[in-house]
């Protein structure tokens, strides 16, 4: 799969909404899993802030990959974010996007060193 890394070094990133765990299937409450880890999958609702315009990203990390106090307005640093284009066809009405996914969510703020994941 095509992946795109994203710099984030002249954005400014802050928790808009904070983890959770990434659910595949609604109906059975069936959690997202890392093919290559076997890590659950937690989301994080970011909001991108670059040359005046800001958007809220939701972005993928590995639950190892999860670290300080992350409430909302904290800033955070992301580690390794790539985007990844997707297609898929339901109900024959087909939808694209693109997907965002990090190594790692780290907070700024100071001693918010501790692994933690809501």
């Amino acid at each position: 799969m095509r992946q795109i890394p994203v710099d984030t070094s002249a954005a400014t990133v802050m928790v808009a909404q904070p983890p959770q765990k990434k659910v595949v299937d609604r109906k059975t409450g069936q959690v997202a899993v890392d093919r290559d880890s076997g890590d659950t999958l937690w989301t994080v609702d970011v909001l991108f802030v670059m040359n005046g315009n800001a958007e809220v990203v939701t972005v993928a990390v590995p639950e190892p990959g999860i670290s300080g106090e992350l409430t909302m307005g904290t800033p955070v640093a992301l580690t390794g974010l790539v985007a990844r284009p997707w297609e898929n066809e339901f109900n024959g009405q087909k939808r694209h996007g693109i997907s965002f996914r990090a190594v790692a969510v780290t907070s700024l703020v100071a001693g918010a060193s501790s692994s933690k994941a809501a």
